[in-house]
């Protein structure tokens, strides 16, 4: 009897303990390994060139953009732009989606949808695990190969204002950067106004080339009363108010030059829930606006299409393409081709070609069975 019962328990130890194990398993997956920033990775494969000609398939196409202005609006779920909250509190920015001076998408967040693991996404491609949810309190320098490291090293000066979750995860690589903490959600007012304050003065300079800006109210004021507090409509009109200001501004600097265009993208983080919090993986929370403005694309034709879902992950190849940098070795995103439909056929497919190359490369180095095609 004594034996039955230990055995008994020693199979439900077992069995409890692979329960932990597959929780274990499905909670804090293995990562995409991911490659040293100065890991070694072959070149891209030179495209053969016509008869007579040299190919420069290998080398990092030029930017399409001459600077760009990152403006994140922390919590800034999709109908908030898309819905009838964003008809009737930023008509600014929808009348730039309705008229053609944008291309729209749907970015899709995956879970655990908080601060620092989205803004690792935005920036390296990778898809951050929930361990995230723990370093999000104290986030350390980022050393996985990303956008804003490759920014700096290609030698682009960049400003930041805003969460100072991005002065931690980036340290030494903005020439000027003011933080501001996340923590007082009960000020959703000053935390913004501690951004805006920065943008006549450096707007009107030429000295930058890359802006980003971390709006962190929307998201206190979800923590504080939801998404259908009447707090929300006036910071929607702020955040219009200030992407009218960024645009009118990009624009009056183009005038008289002939020169590349500039690049506005405006996207959340994460989205909330119906009870203001973020977190989780509902509609609210997984889904935010991804808006790429320029008067590059003021010759689009054709009625508004219905926003196309992408994910979050796809931004960090776009501006790598967009800003003539290297692709971040770990992304798994990929190219929004309506960004760079204004180049020719060929350019295009060189930007898909370099897209493709650093994902078989990533498959590659994450698949021990991986055989190169003969």
């Amino acid at each position: 009897m004594r034996l039955r019962s230990g055995v008994f328990a020693s199979c439900c130890l077992l069995v409890q303990a692979l329960g932990v194990g597959l929780f274990l398993r499905g909670f804090f997956p293995l990562p995409v390994r991911t490659l040293p920033r100065n890991g070694a990775i072959s070149e891209p494969p030179p495209e053969p060139p016509p008869a007579g000609l040299s190919s420069n398939w290998t080398k990092i196409p030029p930017p399409l953009f001459k600077k760009a202005v990152i403006m994140l609006i922390d919590a800034l779920r999709d109908d908030f732009v898309f819905g009838l909250k964003g008809k009737q509190f930023m008509p600014y920015t929808t009348q730039l989606i309705e008229r053609g001076t944008s291309h729209s998408f749907i970015a899709e967040a995956k879970p655990p949808t908080v601060t620092m693991p989205r803004i690792k996404a935005l920036t390296t491609g990778n898809i951050p695990g929930f361990i995230d949810v723990v370093m999000n309190l104290n986030s350390p320098a980022l050393l996985e190969d990303n956008l804003i490291w490759q920014a700096k090293t290609a030698g682009k000066r960049m400003i930041f204002y805003g969460d100072d979750t991005w002065v931690r995860l980036f340290p030494k690589h903005f020439a000027e950067y003011d933080g501001t903490t996340s923590f007082f959600v009960s000020d959703y007012t000053e935390v913004d106004n501690n951004v805006t304050r920065h943008l006549d003065h450096v707007l009107k300079r030429d000295d930058w080339d890359l802006l980003i800006l971390h709006y962190l109210g929307l998201d206190h004021i979800g923590h504080l009363s939801g998404p259908h507090s009447p707090l929300v409509g006036p910071k929607l009109s702020e955040m219009d108010n200030i992407i009218k200001k960024i645009h009118t501004s990009l624009l009056s600097k183009q005038e008289g030059e002939v020169t590349l265009p500039r690049l506005l993208v405006v996207c959340g983080d994460h989205g909330m829930s119906e009870m203001g919090s973020h977190g989780g993986s509902s509609e609210g929370e997984v889904h935010t606006p991804l808006l790429f403005i320029s008067s590059a694309f003021d010759g689009r034709n054709g009625p508004h299409k219905p926003t196309e879902r992408v994910q979050q992950t796809d931004l960090a190849v776009t501006l790598a393409i967009g800003l003539g940098l290297p692709i971040s070795r770990n992304s798994v995103g990929k190219l929004l081709l309506p960004v760079v439909q204004q180049r020719t056929m060929r350019e295009q497919l060189r930007y898909l070609h370099l897209n493709g190359f650093q994902l078989s490369a990533l498959l590659q180095e994450n698949t021990p069975a991986y055989e190169k095609g003969k």
